[in-house]
């Protein structure tokens, strides 16, 4: 039995998911579908990469069907990858490439030809589908498009992180999960590195990027890391400052209590306890924090 995992953003309101599943099924009965989610919030590429990379680990090997796909019908490739650990169908957006970097790294890629007539608005069903099924019934790679060099594939922007001279860790917000949990984009090694190792205590604000912000956690993302750039992130009298422990686990704190740990993912992510962090901290995906041990400078 051969697995083909699902991601989208397509919801569960319309017919969409159901017949891509049609589509893989009638090509290949016996295949087992794993959806990982179509809740994805629509067009939300980086989301959607993040958690198909941090799931792809946990599943059989296979082929991994994702379709976030806010350019569809435009001049987008539409391409299947193979890596060492399974397959990867979708759009050249950016959406497969760290899932392909967690299986082992891209080895060889496709174009996928969309035939002509083919609707515009569809390719999860018409394109992407049809592929998937074609490599989960044992359809090698190069019979389903022309070959393409992987270093042209579209990759999305490195998402900030850096742990500055004076120990302060500046990251970014990656995902809220439903819990409300913040994961953020240091991985935890780094962590350890800026002295945050329970049970220490730690504070927390929001990084103004440039003179022209204000107030606000958001940010681009695109850094360049000069010490220019950590003068302008630092905090102004504007800024609210949260102290917080440093735990293992949302227990590691009372009810009610903020707690900076590594989650399951092995990211550093922040939580409220019975709880919801990213309400209390009123942060969103996209926006930049910068953590430090108290008693270092802020």
């Amino acid at each position: 039995m051969i697995c083909v995992s699902f991601i989208t953003d397509y919801g569960l309101a319309d017919g969409f998911v159901a017949a891509c599943h049609g589509v893989i099924l009638r090509t290949v009965p016996t295949a087992r579908i794993i959806d990982i989610t179509h809740l994805v919030p629509p067009g939300d590429v980086r989301r959607a990469a993040t958690v198909l990379a941090q799931t792809v680990g946990s599943l059989p090997r296979g082929v991994h069907l994702a379709v976030v796909d806010p350019g569809v019908g435009t001049a987008r490739r539409a391409v299947a990858l193979h890596a060492a650990g399974g397959d990867l169908v979708g759009p050249d957006n950016g959406l497969l490439i760290a899932a392909a970097e967690r299986l082992g790294g891209v080895r060889a890629a496709v174009t996928l030809p969309v035939p002509a007539g083919t609707p515009a608005t569809f390719h999860g069903r018409d394109v992407f589908a049809p592929a998937a099924a074609a490599l989960a019934g044992g359809t090698e790679l190069a019979a389903l498009g022309a070959p393409l060099d992987p270093a042209t594939l579209v990759r999305l922007p490195a998402p900030h992180t850096r742990l500055r001279p004076d120990g302060v860790l500046e990251a970014e917000v990656l995902l809220v999960d439903t819990f409300g949990n913040v994961q953020l984009s240091a991985a935890g090694p780094l962590l350890a590195d800026a002295g945050l190792r329970p049970p220490a205590r730690a504070r927390l604000w929001a990084v103004v990027p440039d003179a022209g912000r204000s107030g606000g956690a958001s940010g681009d993302g695109t850094g360049d890391g000069t010490e220019a750039e950590a003068e302008d992130a630092g905090t102004d009298p504007a800024t609210r400052v949260t102290e917080l422990a440093v735990g293992v686990t949302f227990a590691s704190v009372q009810p009610g209590e903020l707690v900076l740990y590594v989650d399951a993912a092995g990211m550093a992510a922040l939580a409220v306890r019975d709880g919801d962090a990213a309400r209390a901290l009123a942060v969103a995906p996209a926006d930049r924090l910068a953590i430090c041990r108290v008693g270092d400078a802020v």
